[in-house]
């Protein structure tokens, strides 16, 4: 399959016969997708499945007819597929709308569940515990993404959670173990690490804290307090690398179809979904999702994920070389136009594990704003940094930021993320529309080093 953007009706109506008079157009131009984190396309299998639960399952999964057990039985199978895809037990996947509600309702469980606990246990303040006053207490890092952020600073407006953003290292662009071990405190009661940053690809070490933390955890049992939870926000990394919450060991993940292929809806996983790990439903209904998530189920979107997870179980590693090899050309392409003078690469980091198909780059000079070179791009579909950000005018990427690039170098960056489809063809396009790009905004002296 193509990475290529559809036409849109007025360019498919370009290429009809003009009306009398009027001067023939000519055809667009060819578009080379690059912003497979933001999100993509469907894949044809994928629509197929969906199309055949919306002719074929249309009963009420609920219903005990033979509709009803027909949708069921492709909701099951979905839910065996998306269990397959991390490695984890069917019973323990919940079919959400997506990644915001999968985030979102990780952080009402843990502070429900901390306040229900310590409410049964009688007047917190006036007992030695873990958590004097009664306020949980919650880790993440500073590059996570708003669904994520924004809830917390909501929690601590409204006096619901305290929150500690651990800073990223600027040496390698990802959270280190040590800092997170370091801002947990006894009325901690989750830890929530992104596995892979959207902006950079830098993978988080998330095995290594949750292994510390299972080791902070057993002392507190030994005193007779409660386990702090692990959670990762897996949006980026599935489809890309290998994801397996045995090796990663998080009590609870974050999975988003339109990531991998798949559509707009999203799963979480709990180990031990209500006994080891608890989670409180933010709706009450009908009892669908063993009630916690009460609603009738929308079949045809759940069998599209459940065809995509397939699809990467079968095909991850294939796919992860294929990107990396591509993202490597892109990068040595552009390295080669431009040189090391016009260009900062500005997520690779040494010794540090990133997506295979991430490169975020910037063109250096006071005139190569990312949305700037963007607007001047003629093919090239990218963007400057997370696609929820795209209204935030030229203001620099706090990711960036947070990582140490310098203020007028992170202003000037690009994001450019590959597919599984995508060609070293497609990159020569690219990379010549950039070229082109920056030179209609000055930003050219003369010939690149290397072309």
């Amino acid at each position: 399959m193509e990475a290529t953007a559809a036409p849109s009706r007025h360019a498919q109506g370009c290429a009809a016969s003009p009306p009398s008079g009027q001067e023939e157009k000519s055809p667009p131009e060819r578009s080379v997708y690059m912003d497979y984190n933001a999100t993509t396309p469907l894949e044809p299998a994928v629509v197929q499945a969906v199309t055949e639960a919306m002719r074929e399952a249309w009963g009420n999964p609920s219903s005990p007819h033979p509709a009803g057990r027909k949708a069921k039985d492709v909701i099951n199978a979905a839910r065996e597929s998306v269990a397959k895809m991390i490695g984890a037990s069917v019973q323990d996947i919940v079919f959400t709308s997506g990644g915001t509600e999968s985030n979102n309702w990780v952080l009402h469980s843990v502070v429900t569940h901390f306040h229900k606990t310590h409410a049964s246990e009688g007047d917190v303040a006036k007992r030695p515990g873990p958590a004097e006053g009664a306020m949980p207490h919650i880790v993440t890092c500073t590059v996570e993404h708003d669904s994520i952020r924004l809830p917390l600073e909501r929690m601590v407006e409204r006096g619901e959670a305290e929150v500690t953003f651990v800073p990223v290292s600027p040496a390698s662009g990802r959270v280190e173990a040590d800092d997170v071990l370091a801002a947990v405190r006894p009325a901690t009661c989750l830890v929530t690490i992104m596995l892979a940053n959207n902006e950079t690809g830098v993978v988080m070490p998330v095995p290594e804290i949750s292994r510390r933390v299972r080791a902070l955890n057993r002392a507190r049992a030994a005193c007779g307090r409660p386990a702090a939870l692990l959670h990762s926000d897996a949006a980026q990394a599935l489809g890309k690398r290998r994801v397996d919450v045995q090796d990663l060991d998080v009590d609870l993940l974050t999975i988003v179809g339109h990531k991998f292929y798949g559509p707009r809806i999203g799963a979480l996983y709990v180990r031990g979904l209500g006994e080891r790990t608890p989670l409180y439903p933010v709706l009450f209904g009908g009892g669908q999702e063993r009630s916690f998530r009460p609603g009738t189920e929308n079949t045809p979107m759940i069998a599209g994920l459940g065809k995509a997870a397939e699809l990467v179980t079968e095909t991850c590693e294939a796919d992860e070389a294929h990107m990396r090899g591509v993202r490597d050309y892109l990068e040595e392409r552009l390295l080669a136009e431009f040189g090391k003078k016009k260009i900062h690469l500005n997520s690779q980091f040494p010794g540090t594990e990133r997506l295979p198909n991430t490169c975020n780059f910037s063109f250096l000079g006071p005139q190569l704003q990312g949305r700037a070179v963007l607007a001047q791009c003629r093919v090239l579909q990218a963007s400057v940094g997370a696609a929820c950000h795209s209204d935030h005018g030229d203001q620099p990427s706090p990711v960036l930021l947070s990582c140490g690039i310098p203020f007028d170098v992170a202003r000037n960056a690009l994001r450019l993320s590959v597919g599984r489809h995508t060609s070293r063809a497609e990159v020569d396009l690219a990379v010549q529309d950039l070229r082109q790009a920056v030179a209609r905004l000055g930003g050219l002296d003369g010939p690149a080093s290397g072309v």
